[in-house]
């Protein structure tokens, strides 16, 4: 996967889990998804870090809620 494409998908991922969590603030949410995406920095395959970054970030993201 281009790099390229992987932000575009991040991207992408922060408005998604915006409209999911519309009680969490848009900044919180890019803060986290931008701090489970650097975990992934370095890794050699990366067609489904996004992925993998959609379920982390929900998870923070659901136990933040509660």
């Amino acid at each position: 996967m281009a790099a390229n494409d992987e932000d575009q998908q991040i991207t992408e991922l922060v408005g998604r889990l915006t409209d999911k969590f519309p009680g969490v603030g848009a900044g919180v949410i890019a803060d986290i998804v931008a701090d489970v995406h650097r975990g992934f920095e370095g890794r050699p395959v990366r067609d489904f870090v996004p992925l993998l970054v959609e379920r982390m970030a929900t998870q923070k993201l659901v136990s933040t809620v509660r």
